[in-house]
């Protein structure tokens, strides 16, 4: 099967007729983001919001508090996604320096691995632990993202040991390539999983993606040879290494007039970093919470940005070599600037169809009596109400209005919940209603006219009162209330009903949109990092790539995070749309050539350096 992927991804590469050695190592380095990419597809953008929405619903309804702020379940996924990224950041620089002086890159590789796939495997057991199920959710989940992004450092460093300048495009978006494939056809696993099973599978996905990310790794391992290291450092004692670590790092801080080209470019990638890896690793919350797609919608969508990245990574290549690096990923950056924009307009249509609403009453001829049940397929279904906040308390209001709403009362939670029946067999739920025996139309109204301060839609169909509807200030359709609402009314009202285009396939276009850019950005930018940065500095300068890319992950979560809870969602990603634009300003003004220079003038002072200090030890040793 390796070879057979080898040869898919060689096809059309002008790294033609390596040495066996060299064909294994690039494969090898391919076969990493092939593993970890289940954890960034299955877990983090795919299955993993809409359970831990679903166990935090349950748990503690939409919102929860923090001290004295209260927080939806989108802000509290990104805080967790910004601390993980910044205990990353603040180690990176150190552990580069030392790994660019002793022979451990791979020994952390393996470290890194071991706790983000073992963290990821762990994730399954969440259902053990009861209401406390989304904490060790939101513990397991930074635990593995401190062991991605921190192996992440080691395995960027690698790339300028593998190849030659003018290779490394190649290298680079191949091995993206490898993971949007091999991330993708686990995720198509686990859809056919999810689809047949439902959701008890999901603890099952989980524990498979992280096999899946260790078991490949296991090739990268094999295959990728530790780089070497002339004069290799000596083993340092924690004290010392630290000291010494944090000396470099403070010296490496003072040579930024000696690569004024490659810190511009570390700037300009902080910012456009920022803005995709923000996209990507929130735009599965903010499809689920905000725009209301379903889990299987969103696995669907994910499954297109998988197979379509794969390809267009390859395609940057070949653009990349027609208008130059540098110009590829400018037209890549500036693709992500106009998906902001496109995200900011994505909107569900108006509720038309009585079926379409979440509480349907249907007029019983036989008995004269409305019916009222539960669209069981609405993405807005929870078990527990439990909405309590400053506003509103959905618990009080469901306890109002029982009469009138299919629910049950929970003796062990003491909270109301929809209630679609008994479980039969095949432990899959019967559709629960009920009779509205001696409720009369004018009482209906008023429940009707309650819905207005909740999250949920209604509807009647015959009767009387056929045709009346209502939807909750707090639907994901009902839009006007947001700072930047203007923006989705107008794109539904001249776009997308006009078209007919539900909130799934303009979901699905955000998804096709994202996979074609992703490996022209993510791949070229560590190319260009990679050119420009000297090869015997090469983990000191990743782990620095590194910090930045982490801060960047934790300041651009942070402020989503932020402008979510000052403002709205919406406003969380056009603050995203600026930080791209600022990043795509700074990438103009970078010299890469410059920066080529810069860093082939240190590798010629460091190794002539190294050469007089082996013949003082010569000339010492002879002595």
């Amino acid at each position: 099967m390796a070879d057979w992927i080898t040869r898919l991804f060689s096809f059309g590469s002008k790294l033609k007729n390596l040495p066996e050695k060299k064909e294994k190592a690039i494969s090898g380095y391919g076969f990493y983001d092939w593993g970890k990419s289940a954890f960034e597809t299955s877990v983090t953008v795919a299955l993993l919001p809409g359970w831990y929405a679903y166990l935090f619903l349950e748990s503690q309804g939409l919102t929860t508090s923090l001290g004295s702020i209260t927080m939806t379940g989108d802000a509290v996924w990104s805080l967790s996604v910004a601390i993980a990224t910044l205990i990353v950041a603040v180690v990176s620089p150190p552990f580069g320096v030392i790994a660019d002086r002793r022979l451990i890159k791979i020994k952390w590789l393996k470290i890194m691995t071991y706790i983000g796939a073992g963290a990821t495997f762990l994730l399954a057991f969440a259902p053990f632990f009861g209401d406390a199920s989304w904490i060790w959710l939101m513990v397991m989940f930074l635990l593995a993202n401190i062991g991605l992004n921190g192996a992440g450092v080691f395995y960027n460093s690698l790339l300028p040991h593998l190849g030659k300048e003018d290779e490394m495009d190649d290298i680079s978006n191949r091995a993206f390539a490898y993971g949007y494939l091999g991330g993708g056809i686990l995720l198509l696993i686990h859809m056919g999983l999810y689809l047949t099973f439902g959701v008890s599978i999901i603890p099952f996905c989980m524990a498979t993606a992280g096999i899946w990310w260790y078991g490949f790794a296991l090739l990268t391992f094999m295959w990728v040879p530790e780089p070497p290291i002339e004069n290799e450092m000596e083993k340092l004692k924690f004290r010392k290494a630290a000291k010494f670590a944090v000396s470099e790092v403070a010296q490496t801080l003072r040579d930024v007039r000696k690569f004024p080209n490659l810190f511009l470019y570390m700037l300009a990638y902080f910012f456009f970093i920022d803005g995709i890896n923000t996209v990507t690793a929130l735009g599965g919350v903010f499809g689920t919470t905000v725009l209301g797609v379903t889990t299987t919608q969103l696995i669907i969508t994910i499954l297109a940005i998988q197979f379509v990245a794969a390809p267009s990574a390859v395609a940057f290549t070949k653009f990349a070599e027609a208008i130059g690096t540098k110009k590829a990923l400018t037209v890549s950056i500036f693709g992500w600037v106009l998906l902001c924009f496109a995200a900011l307009a994505f909107v569900p249509l108006e509720l038309e169809e009585h079926e379409e609403h979440f509480i349907l009453y249907e007029w019983d001829s036989s008995e004269k009596v409305y019916v009222v049940h539960v669209d069981y397929y609405t993405p807005e279904i929870a078990q527990k109400l439990e909405y309590e906040d400053n506003e509103f308390d959905e618990q009080a209001w469901a306890e109002e209005w029982k009469d009138f709403l299919p629910l049950e009362y929970s003796t062990k939670t003491k909270t109301q919940s929809w209630n679609y029946g008994d479980y039969d067999d095949n432990d899959e739920w019967v559709n629960f209603t009920k009779n509205l025996t001696g409720v009369t139309d004018a009482e209906i109204e008023t429940f009707f006219a309650s819905i207005d301060d909740t999250r949920f839609s209604a509807s009647i169909s015959g009767g009387s009162l056929d045709g009346s509807t209502n939807v909750g200030i707090d639907h994901p359709t009902n839009l006007g209330d947001g700072s930047i609402d203007f923006i989705p009314i107008w794109a539904r009202d001249n776009i997308w009903a006009p078209l007919g285009m539900t909130v799934f396939f303009q979901f699905l276009l955000l998804g096709v949109m994202m996979g074609t850019l992703l490996g022209g950005s993510q791949g070229l930018s560590r190319s260009i990092f990679g050119q420009i940065i000297p090869e015997t500095r090469s983990t000191e300068f990743f782990g620095f790539f590194g910090f930045f890319g982490k801060v960047a992950a934790f300041i651009g979560p942070t402020i989503y995070f932020f402008m979510a809870v000052m403002y709205d969602s919406r406003a969380g990603i056009f603050s995203i749309a600026v930080l791209l634009l600022i990043g795509l300003v700074l990438l103009y003004m970078v010299d890469v050539e410059a920066g080529r220079r810069d860093a082939e003038e240190e590798d010629k002072r460091i190794r002539k350096n190294l050469d007089e200090l082996s013949d003082l030890d010569s000339i010492h040793n002879n002595d």
